[in-house]
């Protein structure tokens, strides 16, 4: 007979997320909520039809969060099947640019297909055309002490 798993045997892992309906696109919204990224870091290859952002994630699923100072990861979030990408509020000629991630959230549009929109902070945001929802979340690094040393507010 073999012992039941313990809470102490589990072990952090890196994240490695996907979203195929709008319900799974939720969680991945709510992890990559407050993820900041330079405006370098995102990548459409038409010919491939995916769309990647390089993000530094807070880490909100982090079960000892209060034992410790606040962390980012960086992870890659990709979508695919993209047709089309239309973007406002972003100045994609400014490498400086640094950008804040607020949520992702699906549009249908019959057969699958669609319009994902990324929200970013200071009424930026990123609309992509789809052909049918297939997301990802992958954590790429190890976790790093975020720089701010403060986990994000979002004042009312």
């Amino acid at each position: 007979m073999t012992d039941d798993a313990r809470f102490e045997d589990g072990r952090e892992v890196p994240l490695y997320l996907g979203a195929f309906d709008a319900d799974d696109l939720q969680v991945i919204s709510g992890l990559a909520q407050d993820a900041v990224f330079p405006v370098t870091e995102m990548t459409w290859r038409a010919a491939e039809r995916r769309f990647a952002l390089l993000l530094n994630r807070f880490r909100w699923e982090d079960p000892v969060r209060a034992q410790h100072a606040p962390e980012r990861v960086r992870s890659l979030l990709v979508i695919e099947n993209v047709l089309r990408v239309a973007s406002q509020g972003i100045d994609r000629n400014d490498a400086d640019t640094v950008l804040s991630l607020l949520s992702v959230s699906f549009e249908p549009a019959g057969d699958g297909a669609g319009y994902l929109t990324l929200i970013l902070a200071g009424d930026g945001a990123i609309r992509l055309e789809i052909e049918a929802l297939e997301v990802t979340l992958k954590d790429v690094t190890r976790p790093y002490l975020a720089a701010s040393g403060k986990v994000p507010r979002h004042d009312i």
